[in-house]
C-alpha cells in the first residue's frame, strides 16, 4: 500500500522557548473559562452511560475523529468501557460500522469535557492523543495541548498516557512539560506500528514513509495540579 502525505515543516528547530513559561502559567493559574452548555449535557450523558458498564476501567480516546481509534480500542480491550470524543459532528458522523458495546462517541469540546471529568472524579486506566494537529508555527504554540492552559487537566486524570504524532518535536515538547509539571522525566520514541494502525493518519503517516513518534507515560490522579 502506498500514501502521500507531506511531512511537517516548522519553523522551529527545538523545543519552543516560551514553553516553560507557559506551562507554569497553567500550573499556577487554573482554567475558569465557562463551559459549554452542549459540553455538560453530553458529559451527562457519557455519566449516565458509562454507569451501566459496571465500573469496568475506562479509556479516554481524546480528539477521536471518525472514531476508528475508539472502535480498535474496544476491541482490544474488552473489558473496558471506551469512550472517544471529538468536537466534529461530521467525522463522527462517518459511517464505520456499529460500535462495540463497550464503546461511545460524543462530541464534545475536550477542554471541557477533560475539565468536567476531572472534576466528577474520573479515573482513566488509559488516555490517548492520537495524531493531533501539531499546530507547527511557532506563533501556533499556545494552541498546542502542552502549552494551553488545560494540560494541568490532562495530567491530573492519571492513567497510562500515551500521545503519538508524525511530529518528533511536537513529542518532545509534550514531554518537557511533563518532567516540568510532575518532575517525572519522560521522552519522545520511535513508534512502529507495523500494520496495526489504530487511525487512519497513523496508516497514511506510516505508508508515505515518515517517521512516527510517541510518548507513553502512567501518571498518578492528581487532582491538585488543578485546584
Amino acid at each position: 500500500m502506498q500514501a502521500s502525505s507531506r511531512a511537517i515543516v516548522s519553523n522551529q528547530s527545538g523545543p519552543h522557548d516560551d514553553l516553560p513559561r507557559r506551562v507554569a502559567r497553567a500550573l499556577a493559574h487554573p482554567l475558569r473559562k465557562p463551559m459549554a452548555k452542549h459540553t455538560r449535557e453530553t458529559f451527562a450523558a457519557a455519566v449516565r452511560w458509562r454507569n451501566t458498564r459496571d465500573e469496568s476501567p475506562l479509556i479516554l480516546d481524546a480528539g477521536c475523529g471518525v472514531g476508528l481509534s475508539t472502535r480498535r480500542l474496544a476491541e482490544a480491550f474488552p473489558d473496558h468501557t471506551v469512550i472517544g470524543v471529538d468536537r466534529s459532528a461530521d467525522r463522527l458522523s462517518r459511517d464505520h460500522g456499529p460500535l462495540p458495546a463497550n464503546a461511545l462517541l460524543v462530541r464534545a469540546d475536550l477542554v471541557d469535557f477533560w475539565r468536567l471529568a476531572l472534576a466528577d472524579g474520573w479515573q482513566p486506566a488509559r488516555h490517548y492523543l492520537l495524531y493531533p494537529n501539531p499546530y507547527p508555527k511557532a506563533s501556533q504554540l499556545k494552541m498546542r495541548w502542552q502549552a494551553h492552559p488545560v494540560f494541568p487537566a490532562i495530567l491530573a486524570l492519571g492513567g497510562r498516557l500515551e500521545l503519538r504524532s508524525n511530529w518528533r518535536l511536537y513529542v518532545e515538547e509534550f514531554a518537557l512539560a511533563i518532567t516540568q509539571a510532575t518532575g517525572e522525566t519522560v521522552h519522545a520514541a520511535r513508534h512502529h506500528p507495523d500494520d496495526a494502525h489504530l487511525t487512519p493518519f497513523e496508516t497514511k503517516y506510516h505508508h508515505s514513509g515518515q517517521a512516527l513518534w510517541r510518548l507513553a507515560v502512567t501518571l498518578p490522579h492528581r487532582p491538585e495540579l488543578t485546584p
